[in-house]
């Protein structure tokens, strides 16, 4: 029977790559740079290459993203060859581990489960990472009592973190019942802040932590209609920039600079752009 799964041999390229990053990380003949980095010291890299696919993505441009994804390739590769230097795992350890938890994960296409339907994956995949979850913390013997919220990373972006922290509460039925009272709680949240900011006295901790009640809900706003927040603040982000250069043209073409320009003609701009786009 002929297999109905055609695959590309990548093996050339992905030795060559690996071949690449051992001998800049030779001792006394690789790159100065590259032997002087350390996992924690690429953290930074790792994560604004990882930012850069995204936008790749956004953008549309394949040639950039194709670019971009060797980028963040490299990142691993990087990782890789410091952790097999110090006898910790190499390349293969990490592609063999990401195969057999993919193999794991998706037992309706590797094993004897069912699933019909997007959300039956998604139900499916979940209890298999819990009960991963609980095989970890019996291994480690950990004094503490497991958490439901083990395992999300301290370091991802706060506000994709805070979803990720919502959806597993969810999971528990820890969550509102209906959009509206995620509404109802962010306007208690921006009166809590209003309060604070109005007070004789200003707590600077108080207020901090009440504009972070303001985002956390916000993210769960998000969540609750279907929407990544990071994805539809750099959304945002990116409507604010294209207006704002809008502006900008727009008062050179008045003849003035932005400091000449007073609210009343920037605010006239941005409105224009805002026009242009419906």
């Amino acid at each position: 029977m002929t297999d109905p799964i055609h695959i590309t041999h990548y093996s050339a390229q992905i030795d060559r790559l690996i071949h690449i990053m051992a001998r800049l990380r030779a001792p006394e003949t690789g790159c100065p740079w590259d032997l002087a980095q350390t996992s924690s010291s690429i953290i930074p890299y790792t994560i604004e290459e990882a930012y850069e696919v995204a936008d790749a993505i956004e953008t549309g441009d394949k040639d950039q993203l194709c670019d971009e994804l060797g980028d963040l390739l490299l990142q691993v590769i990087f990782h890789a060859r410091m952790a097999e230097e110090d006898g910790s795992f190499s390349f293969d350890d990490v592609a063999r581990a990401i195969s057999d938890k993919m193999v794991r994960r998706h037992p309706h296409v590797f094993g004897d489960r069912t699933a019909d339907v997007p959300a039956t994956v998604r139900a499916n995949w979940e209890d298999i990472k819990a009960a991963e979850r609980a095989e970890k913390a019996a291994k480690q013997d950990v004094a503490t009592t497991p958490s439901l919220l083990d395992d999300i990373s301290r370091t991802l972006p706060a506000m994709v973190r805070a979803v990720k922290l919502q959806k597993r509460a969810a999971r528990a039925g820890f969550d509102w019942s209906n959009l509206h009272q995620v509404i109802d709680k962010l306007h208690e949240e921006t009166e809590e802040l209003r309060a604070e900011w109005d007070a004789p006295t200003r707590n600077t901790a108080r207020i901090k932590d009440e504009v972070g009640d303001i985002l956390f809900v916000a993210a769960n706003l998000a969540r609750t209609v279907g929407v990544e927040p990071e994805t539809a603040l750099i959304g945002c982000n990116n409507k604010f920039e294209r207006r704002f250069r809008a502006v900008e043209a727009g008062i050179s073409a008045d003849g003035l600079s932005l400091e000449e320009a007073t609210l009343e003609d920037m605010s006239r701009h941005w409105d224009n752009a805002k026009i242009k786009e419906q």
